[in-house]
């Protein structure tokens, strides 16, 4: 074995006479193994590292236009939403108003019939006052005319 590998290293000695640029068998040798490592890298490491990574591109883009929808979609919504509490508040307001109204109109007839009801009672106590007054008047003078009476008859007598 030792043999052997002296009788390389001497034709290696040998070989060697053109230094660096010699170009004998290990030139196309070292092409081919230089070729064959490189197909058998794409095959091995990078197609499947290219897969991943197209794979996770894909995944990304997916992801990215569905967050993009989703965004649109909730965009919509809140300006539907917006819509929707702007219109009710306005039909609160609108609710509120005419409830504000209604009331105010009721206590306006409320008053009315108050300021009524209390026109016909002093009405009623100004006519009784000036019945009660009548009568008072009246027995007033029905006793002016007996005493009257009752002094003439005192005088004459």
């Amino acid at each position: 074995m030792n043999n052997l590998l002296n009788i390389l290293a001497l034709q290696a000695l040998e070989e060697s006479e053109g230094g660096l640029f010699d170009f004998n068998a290990t030139l196309p040798l070292m092409a081919l193994q230089f070729l064959a490592l490189t197909v058998l890298l794409n095959i091995i490491f990078y197609k499947p590292v290219t897969n991943i990574l197209d794979e996770r591109d894909e995944y990304i883009r997916n992801s990215l236009t569905t967050a993009s929808a989703a965004l649109v979609k909730a965009n919509e919504l809140t300006k539907q939403y917006e819509q929707e509490l702007a219109s009710s508040r306005k039909r609160a307001q609108d609710i509120i108003k005419n409830s504000q109204e209604q009331a105010q109109q009721i206590v306006s007839e409320q008053i009315k019939t108050a300021q009524q009801n209390a026109e016909e009672l002093i009405s009623e106590a100004y006519k009784q006052l000036n019945i009660q007054k009548q009568e008072a008047l009246k027995r007033l003078e029905d006793q002016v005319d007996i005493l009257s009476e009752k002094i003439k008859i005192k005088l004459l007598n």
